[in-house]
C-alpha cells in the first residue's frame, strides 16, 4: 500500500510540471489551508460565538438581578421580623410590668381586707379568750394567704400564657443565678 502511495506520489509530481498533482511544499499548502480555515472560522463563527457570548451575559446578568432581589427580600424580611421582635419584647414588659401592678394592687386590697377583718375580730372577740383569739386570727391569715394566691393564680392563669411562662421561669433562674 505504501509503494501505491510513493508511486502515485511520484507520477504527481512529476505530473505538478505540467497539470494537476499534488504538492508536497508543506510550507505553501499549509499556510492557504490555514487561511481559508481561519477566514471560515472568523466569518462563521463570529456569529455564533456572539450569539452565545450575548446570551451567556444576559444570563449573568439575570443571575444578579434575581439575586439582588432575593437580597433585598430578605432585608426586607429581616427588618420586619426585627420590627415584630421589638414590639413583641415591649409587649412582654409592659404585661410583666402590668402583672406587678396588679399583683401589688391584689395585695394591697387582701392587706386593707385583713386589717378591716382583724379589727372586726378584735372588737367582737374581746370578751373571749386569748387562745381562741389567737386561732381566729391564724385562721384568717390562712384565709387571706389563699385568698392572696388564689387571686393571683387566677388573674396569671388570665394575663399569662405558656410562652410568657417559660420567659418568667428563665429571668427567675437567671436572677437566681443559675
Amino acid at each position: 500500500m505504501i509503494d501505491s502511495f510513493l508511486i502515485l506520489a511520484t507520477e504527481a509530481h512529476e505530473a505538478s510540471e505540467g497539470g494537476f498533482g499534488l504538492d508536497f511544499n508543506i510550507l505553501e499548502t499549509n499556510l492557504l489551508n490555514l487561511a481559508i480555515l481561519v477566514g471560515l472560522l472568523v466569518f462563521y463563527g463570529r456569529k455564533v460565538l456572539g450569539n452565545i457570548l450575548s446570551e451567556r451575559r444576559s444570563q449573568i446578568a439575570d443571575a444578579i438581578q434575581e439575586a439582588e432581589e432575593r437580597q433585598r427580600k430578605a432585608a426586607a424580611a429581616l427588618t420586619e421580623e426585627q420590627e415584630k421582635l421589638t414590639q413583641a419584647q415591649a409587649e412582654a414588659e409592659r404585661i410583666r410590668q402590668q402583672a406587678k401592678e396588679r399583683a401589688t394592687m391584689v395585695a394591697n386590697e387582701i392587706a386593707e381586707k385583713s386589717k378591716q377583718d382583724v379589727e372586726r375580730l378584735k372588737e367582737t372577740a374581746a370578751a373571749d379568750l386569748s387562745s381562741e383569739q389567737e386561732r381566729v386570727i391564724a385562721q384568717l391569715k390562712k384565709q387571706i394567704a389563699q385568698l392572696a394566691v388564689e387571686k393571683a393564680e387566677s388573674q396569671l392563669k388570665e394575663r399569662v400564657n405558656d410562652e410568657m411562662q417559660h420567659q418568667l421561669i428563665d429571668r427567675s433562674i437567671a436572677q437566681l443565678g443559675g
